[in-house]
């Protein structure tokens, strides 16, 4: 089985990720641009720039995950996650954007002016660029099976609602419990 968890900066995708294959006993696909340009040596959003400017970044980006994800018994928790792979639960996570500012400035040390800076940026660089190479747009979450709030809910809590629904849609047993 193949779950697939989207979201925006900073809306916790990630985290609820890493407690969703926990609680399954998955694994993680979770390859960011953020590793590759640590690894090239080059600040993110330099890395993003070089990705509007090149198109098979992105594309040779997504070939990778989808490798990863066809092994299977997998929560991939990418941007693209959910229109790249063949899942069989797509999860939208939101929050705000004053939320997701405040995460991204704690999580990375830095002023809220500057994550703030970086949420919009990011956030709109990513919109644009999906929507040139692919068309997609992230902001249509039609098929999605899930839109869970991290602002209102802790990573458990959503975490419950997934499995929740997948018991409904008959991708799990009773071996996760009655939730």
């Amino acid at each position: 089985m193949i779950i697939a968890v989207a979201g925006l900066a900073g809306s916790g995708k990630n985290t609820f990720g890493k407690v969703m294959a926990e609680k399954l006993g998955y694994h993680v696909v979770c390859p960011t641009f953020k590793d590759l340009a640590k690894k090239e040596g080059v600040p993110l959003m330099e890395f993003q720039k070089k990705a509007r400017e090149n198109h098979n970044i992105d594309k040779k980006f997504d070939e990778m995950l989808k490798h990863e994800a066809s092994k299977g018994e997998c929560v991939v928790t990418t941007w693209l996650g959910p229109w790249m792979v063949d899942a069989d639960l797509r999860i939208w996570i939101d929050a705000p954007e004053e939320v997701r500012v405040k995460r991204l400035a704690k999580r990375d040390g830095i002023s809220i002016e500057d994550a703030e800076k970086h949420v919009k940026e990011r956030d709109a660089d990513n919109r644009e660029r999906y929507m040139k190479i692919y068309n997609i747009d992230i902001l249509n979450h039609e098929k999605f099976d899930l839109k869970l709030s991290s602002a209102e809910n802790t990573p458990e809590e959503l975490v419950d609602i997934a499995i929740r629904a997948l018991k409904e849609k008959g991708l799990l047993g009773e071996i996760y419990g009655s939730n």
